[in-house]
């Protein structure tokens, strides 16, 4: 299996698993939390046959990525990115970030100047800020947090069965995707690092990545579904367009947080667009 080697914060390096797929220029698939790359099939499935180079990874912690037992803030998430670019040598790349992958993105051009990247999209991303606080009143309040870190401390599969309907709207009345979907993104779910899981989320809801948002400084396309109740669009999507003046903003209505499989088929319509 293909792996590049990162190295952070002085520790022993990590292996990083990584998928790269088709020809043509490069883009990077930036997974979000609590899942893996591969939740981009769809999107690399056929973003390859419009002729992009298509190149997911596990972050740290998730899939079949190494696993440590600290070191998941966005400084050394950002920096595995990094390592990703140098390796595998790519330039003039489109980053796509979903949900917390928004994040390494935000964080790569605070800290690198956004070197090697020449488009960006955010898709459902948690920038720029999701907690609630003075500064950000419309953000997501502590205690839900907290709740959900208790959650999955105390029965971590029951925690994100019931968060994974939340994730692609499904309720009483609305079915989007079927019971064997669920199932699967499941399983998926659990096979990630413990330890990784609740450290990512709580990086992805206590950093504030106003000021790093305002770095990015390359053409942006932001996507958000209206009915997100996971990253809820007032405190990000929206504040992230007033960040990013000239990004193309997209408003998916009715659309949930899981719009890259919802939603797929207009997603891959509007990336190919963006990208080529």
């Amino acid at each position: 299996m293909p792996f590049i080697t990162s190295a952070q914060n002085n520790t022993e390096p990590i292996k990083i698993y990584y998928e790269d797929l088709g020809e043509g220029s490069p883009v990077v698939f930036i997974h979000g939390w609590p899942l893996s790359g591969s939740m981009w099939e769809y999107q690399v499935t056929e973003l390859v046959k419009q002729g992009l180079r298509c190149i997911t990874y596990d972050r740290r912690g998730f899939g079949k990525s190494d696993r440590h037992s600290l070191d998941y803030d966005y400084d050394t998430l950002a920096g595995d990115l990094k390592s990703l670019l140098d390796e595998l040598d790519l330039d003039n790349v489109t980053l796509v970030g979903f949900s917390m992958g928004g994040g390494e993105i935000a964080r790569y051009f605070s800290n690198y100047g956004g070197n090697k990247v020449s488009k960006v999209v955010l898709i459902s991303a948690v920038v720029p800020y999701m907690l609630k606080t003075d500064s950000n009143p419309n953000g997501v309040p502590q205690e839900t947090f907290d709740t959900m870190t208790k959650g999955m401390k105390n029965d971590r599969p029951a925690f994100f069965d019931s968060f994974n309907k939340d994730f692609f709207g499904v309720s009483l009345l609305s079915h989007p995707v079927s019971d064997a979907f669920l199932q699967n993104g499941l399983t998926k779910v659990m096979d990630a690092s413990p330890i990784a899981t609740l450290e990512c989320a709580k990086s992805f809801s206590s950093t504030d990545f106003r000021k790093d948002v305002a770095m990015i400084n390359v053409p942006a396309l932001i996507i958000h579904g209206d009915k997100d109740n996971t990253v809820p669009i007032e405190p990000t999507g929206n504040e992230t367009a007033k960040l990013l003046p000239d990004a193309k903003y997209l408003v998916y209505e009715g659309a949930p947080h899981g719009l890259y499989y919802t939603e797929k088929d207009r997603l891959n319509k509007d990336l190919t667009a963006f990208i080529l």
